[in-house]
């Protein structure tokens, strides 16, 4: 027995249902990617209001060491954060520590870390007592020929006065576990642990560190990387949804409507003739 065709009441049938389960697929892909495209939209502001933020720190007059000595709460050190600072204050070089895999224009070597004891314009102990900030001084490069090699670094003797911006811990890297350097082994660490750097070295550590700038010294460098908002990022992803959106939207009108009316009219001539 031959097959039985399907009549045409079951065919529109079911031509409907997949025109239906298409058009639900497709208008469900087009809310999804816009709204990506949206909230893509919604990061970058929000990224934007953050760097008028850090911005307008910027501007505002540079802060003393003393600034940084104050108990203070998470909320307070997050407020002070890319703040201009001045220290003044003698460097205390037998506890540098080289932050190894760091790079600056593009060259690998170390970020160098000396904490400074700040004294006020008297020269006296600032509030009495040593106390420590800790610097990023800035980039020195390393020895390929010898990875233990430390860089040469001139680091002055007396009282000196230093400008920087007040930053939070130094940025870590990833490690699968902690280096021996990390336990006060060795002055070249992967991460510095600051609590345990500072039990290590005695020292009565600032909550906050300073990020030295100004031009090159010292054998260092001073290029640091920028603290950007990052929209760029933002605006092309947004971008991309929205372009996914109008494909789909574009592709949809064109196989499930235009085509759709085509066919019709082309089978209507036909049936004419």
């Amino acid at each position: 027995m031959s097959a039985v065709p399907a009549s045409p009441s079951v065919l529109e049938r079911n031509e409907r249902l997949r025109f239906l389960l298409i058009t639900i697929a497709a208008e469900a892909s087009m809310l999804l990617t816009a709204s990506l495209g949206f909230w893509q939209l919604r990061r970058a502001d929000q990224k934007l209001a953050y760097q008028a933020q850090l911005d307008a720190r910027a501007a505002l007059p540079a802060l003393d060491g003393a600034s940084l000595l104050q108990p203070m709460d998470e909320a307070e050190r997050i407020s002070l954060q890319h703040r201009q600072v001045v220290l003044r204050g003698e460097w205390l070089p037998q506890y540098t520590v080289y932050l190894d895999n760091r790079q600056m224009q593009a060259r690998p070597g170390f970020y160098v870390l000396t904490p400074l004891r700040l004294v006020s314009m008297a020269g006296e102990s600032a509030l009495g007592q040593p106390q420590t900030v800790l610097v990023q001084r800035g980039w020195a490069p390393r020895n390929f020929e010898d990875r233990l090699a430390l860089p040469e670094v001139q680091t002055p003797a007396g009282t000196v006065q230093i400008q920087g911006r007040v930053a939070g811990q130094p940025a870590r890297l990833f490690e699968l576990q902690t280096s021996a350097g990390s336990s006060g082994v060795s002055r070249i660490r992967q991460n510095l642990d600051t609590d345990g750097y500072a039990q290590e070295t005695g020292q009565a550590l600032a909550a906050l560190t300073v990020v030295q700038t100004g031009p090159a010294s010292e054998g260092l460098l001073r290029d640091w990387p920028v603290v950007g908002s990052g929209v760029e990022k933002h605006y092309g992803y947004a971008f991309q949804w929205f372009g996914l959106c109008s494909l789909i939207a574009i592709l949809y009108v064109w196989f499930q409507i235009v085509r759709r009316v085509l066919r019709r009219r082309r089978h209507a001539g036909t049936a004419a003739r």
